[in-house]
């Protein structure tokens, strides 16, 4: 049931295409290199693509300027991507297309259900408004998860459980401010770019089974994923944009890989603190281990 045109345009099948998918919300800190290296080094030790999606579908948020300074540090770190970057505020024909798929075939509907009335009746939405033909004007669109998921396996956390009642909610594809929701987006650009594996932060497990409902009620396969730690700081805060975290440095790029590495429990030799980004980076895809990740959701810096 996936717009015909947009399969057409899928990349032809590979073993590996892995992606990072950066939003510009702000300049990337360490957390981000960490993940950014970490699906980085899984595709290309596995003789992968790697691709990079700016995730700008949140106006609101963003900080002028910053998807080409995340570029700019991607470059300077030596994690150059394959094929043109995509930018998810130039999706949106794809995304409506797809919406409009979803409620051709009763997947889809408008809820006006505010976030303070779903809280009220405990944080789980209970379908209110999935039979009551509201009209388009003041209101998101909710997916009918027919498929709901609660459990799934992670290749770095093993078996992941998520709250089954969480699982079950039709989930939010469109929201009232008009703007494309994350979830939408995000499982749309992986079945576009021909996403086979996603290696990304904890802080994304419980989203991913939303997105293998999604992916199922597309009717397409779906990646295979690898959550990694987050990095926590001493006062229990993960390493963010929103917390502003500081910026990496892009003109010493080796010392902040090693140490990225030493997270993801790479073991570098101590010697490529004197060798260039380059030689480190080549390192890094030769010994890439995925099975040496720590198996934990979180790490205090």
């Amino acid at each position: 049931m996936f717009p015909i045109h947009a399969l057409n345009k899928r990349p032809h099948s590979e073993s590996y295409r892995g992606r990072f998918a950066p939003s510009p919300s702000g300049l990337l800190h360490f957390g981000s290199l960490v993940a950014a290296l970490a699906s980085f080094l899984d595709a290309k030790h596995n003789d992968g693509k790697w691709l990079v999606r700016i995730e700008d579908i949140d106006p609101p948020r963003e900080q002028i300027g910053a998807s080409d300074k995340i570029l700019k540090t991607l470059e300077a770190y030596h994690l150059h991507w394959d094929e043109d970057v995509l930018y998810q505020s130039k999706q949106s024909d794809l995304y409506t297309e797809v919406i409009q798929n979803l409620f051709a075939n009763d997947l889809a509907y408008y809820c006006q259900c505010t976030r303070a009335q779903i809280k009220k009746l405990g944080g789980i939405y209970q379908g209110h408004c999935k039979n009551l033909d509201l009209p388009s004007n003041d209101s998101a669109i909710r997916l009918v998860n027919n498929t709901p998921v609660s459990e799934f396996f992670d290749k770095i956390q093993g078996h992941v459980k998520c709250d089954e009642a969480l699982a079950r909610e039709d989930f939010t594809i469109f929201r009232k401010d008009g703007l494309f929701a994350y979830q939408l987006a995000v499982t749309v650009d992986d079945i576009f770019q021909g996403i086979t594996h996603v290696v990304r932060g904890c802080d994304l497990l419980e989203p991913t089974a939303r997105q293998l409902s999604f992916f199922s009620a597309l009717k397409v396969s779906a990646p295979q994923y690898s959550h990694i730690p987050l990095a926590i700081t001493e006062q229990g805060y993960k390493l963010s944009k929103q917390n502003k975290a500081p910026a990496i440095d892009n003109k010493n790029p080796v010392p902040s890989i090693i140490s990225a590495l030493n997270f993801l429990g790479q073991q570098p030799p101590k010697a490529l603190l004197e060798s260039t980004c380059e030689e480190v980076i080549g390192w890094a895809i030769k010994y890439w281990s995925i099975d040496a990740v720590p198996k934990v959701k979180e790490i205090t810096l």
